[in-house]
């Protein structure tokens, strides 16, 4: 069956891959593009690496259309903005899979205190699904409104998550991670203007990222036990790609087979996380896929995990195609490899 397909905010670096991967899917077809602007740009001359592939027009947004072309809709808006659609939409009957970080915390005051702005749909924030699919698949199958993970979490929940749930180690740890530019989205702003990011790695937001909440939130939800992330981001000159670092104590008698079996046991059968013991690999292993590569070593004082995975693939776009796939009854893996 053939899932038809709408996105919202189709004219950012999102936009672009989601489009890539849904129009090689199978089992999809996207019959509606929709952009807060009222012009009407075809999609390959907004991102001409599309060209050949389609010329579709973008549409100046009407909630009307959605409803009558589309089994779901992608929104790809900035924070804040996607709660302006939700509601309409999940109302027609049109399910969304939200690549915000709207419907990611479950409290409210943590929304507000880290996105600076009240919640104005508290309903439907309850009843969102986190779209991690290695840890939450069978709910995801079963929503109507799935809120898909930050890039910066997907490469840290992806890693500590088998370790803090199995008690192998502190629920207290540093993740050190290096973010490509284009984790900033594609409006220009002073820190990724060309010759500021280039030849020069920042750290930024350090102590006040608003990933922080949402690694913490889910962590702690699986594993029962509270969690304390120490996040430190940087910014470094490169297009696309995560590597995150983390430094994770051991609990008593935690040895490197320990760690080995753990994490055999979560993902020896998950189709895109790929376990490479004692070979840290680079975001150039990754790119344009929708992978994340997991190394590990065990030291006196720190269990040290890599984390690699594509930014705007496994933490965005892919993972979303991946939602969709589960969410319509498709397997995980269509229109991804």
């Amino acid at each position: 069956m053939t899932t038809k397909v709408a996105l919202i905010g189709a004219t950012g670096y999102n936009g672009a891959d989601l489009m890539k991967i849904l129009l090689r899917h199978p089992h999809a077809e996207v019959v509606y593009l929709g952009s807060r602007s009222e012009d009407r740009p075809r999609i390959c001359d907004v991102h001409p690496s599309l060209l050949g592939m389609t010329d579709m027009i973008v549409e100046p947004l009407d909630m009307e259309k959605i409803a009558k072309r589309a089994d779901v809709c992608f929104l790809g808006v900035p924070h804040t903005a996607a709660m302006e659609f939700v509601p309409t939409l999940l109302e027609k009957g049109v399910k969304v899979i939200d690549l915000s970080a709207d419907y990611r915390l479950k409290d409210p005051a943590l929304y507000t205190k880290w996105y600076k702005h009240e919640h104005t749909d508290k309903a439907n924030r309850k009843r969102a699904v986190y779209g991690l699919p290695e840890i939450f698949a069978e709910e995801i199958a079963k929503a109507d409104l799935v809120a898909n993970p930050g890039c910066y979490p997907t490469s840290v929940i992806l890693a500590a998550y088998p370790l803090i749930k199995e008690g192998l180690v502190s629920s207290s740890f540093v993740a050190d991670s290096k973010s490509g530019v284009t984790g900033a989205g594609k409006k220009l702003t002073e820190t990724t203007h060309f010759p500021e990011a280039n030849e020069s790695v920042a750290a930024y937001k350090v102590g006040v990222h608003q990933h922080t909440p949402e690694m913490e939130q889910v962590l702690a939800t699986v594993s029962q036990r509270s969690t304390k992330v120490t996040f430190v981001p940087h910014l470094i000159p490169m297009d696309r790609g995560i590597e995150s670092s983390l430094y994770l104590p051991p609990s008593a008698g935690v040895d490197d087979d320990s760690i080995t079996n753990a994490y055999q046991k979560y993902y020896k059968d998950e189709p895109f996380i790929r376990l490479r013991h004692g070979v840290f690999g680079r975001t150039k292993d990754v790119t344009g896929t929708n992978f994340c590569d997991l190394a590990w070593t065990v030291t006196d004082e720190f269990v040290i995990v890599s984390s690699v995975i594509d930014n705007l693939i496994k933490g965005a776009a892919g993972q979303a195609v991946e939602n969709m796939n589960l969410m319509f009854g498709h397997a995980r893996t269509e229109g991804l490899l």
